[in-house]
């Protein structure tokens, strides 16, 4: 009897072996030219397990003075108050991935948005005013400033301007000119003709090269310091990705988030604070 077990069972591994039909097809050779991979469409964002860091409620001026500087990197204070900004958006799915992470910690963020998104994408633009988050303007078409003529850029600005406005009723407040290229002479006349501030960053984590959402979140929570302008793009799903344990990260270090016109109008408020002081009288 144990013979003929072991018979049977040699049979019947050799029928699940030999049955071809099921197993699936092969791969296709691989090819000399460069791989290519497609969206993870299927991807969502963990769900949350317990309460996370909640930004304060805080009742801030983001009426910034006209004419208090034309080109901002960073805002230098004392207090732990920064602003993370998101570029080249909106998208149509990872836009309201980090929505959702923003308003379930109370932060308020600045999008710099690109119009021809804008255009497409209309109602996210209207949801992300509907939050309370701010839009700034990143051009319209993603051109290198730099290199174009102030026509060129007048209607990249005029273009973005009205797009938003269509959009969702308002105007962008401040410019962020793509890539950062944007010369001297072109940021005075834009400054006095848009009135918008430039706002560059003092924090790129580089995300556009899609290092992976650990690698994000390092780079910024451990690079953050008081009036840092974060860099980060929302175009980009990893970088979305990373959002929840680099908000997290940087609320339990005791960093605040605002827009970047609130840390500009602090800026104006600690200018005014400084002017005002008199000599003590002896």
């Amino acid at each position: 009897m144990a013979i003929l077990g072991l018979v049977l069972l040699s049979a019947s591994l050799g029928s699940c072996g030999s049955d071809k039909s099921k197993l699936p097809p092969p791969p296709p050779p691989p090819t000399s030219g460069p791989l290519k991979t497609t969206n993870n469409t299927g991807y969502r964002t963990p769900a949350l397990h317990g309460p996370v860091p909640r930004n304060p409620d805080m009742n801030l001026r983001a009426d910034y003075t006209k004419g208090a500087g034309i080109s901002f990197s960073r805002i230098p204070m004392a207090d732990k108050y920064i602003a993370i900004t998101f570029d080249d958006g909106p998208h149509p799915k990872n836009t309201p991935r980090l929505l959702n992470m923003l308003r379930a910690r109370n932060i308020k963020a600045t999008f710099y948005m690109v119009g021809s998104n804008v255009d497409l994408y209309p109602q996210v633009v209207r949801r992300v005013v509907a939050e309370g988050h701010e839009i700034g303007n990143h051009s319209y078409s993603h051109r290198l400033f730099s290199k174009m003529s102030d026509s060129e850029i007048r209607q990249e600005l005029s273009r973005t301007r009205d797009a938003v406005q269509r959009a969702a009723g308002v105007q962008p407040l401040t410019l962020r000119p793509p890539f950062g290229g944007m010369l001297t002479r072109q940021r005075e006349w834009v400054n006095a003709e848009f009135g918008y501030p430039i706002i560059l960053w003092s924090i790129d984590p580089l995300d556009w090269k899609r290092p992976g959402p650990s690698v994000v979140c390092s780079r910024i929570v451990s690079a953050t310091t008081p009036g840092s302008i974060i860099l980060a793009h929302d175009l980009h799903g990893q970088t979305v990705d990373a959002m929840p344990a680099t908000l997290d990260g940087l609320l339990q270090r005791g960093f605040k988030f605002v827009t970047v016109s609130q840390l500009l109008a602090m800026r104006g408020e600690m200018a005014t604070a400084r002017v005002t002081v008199k000599a003590p009288v002896h």
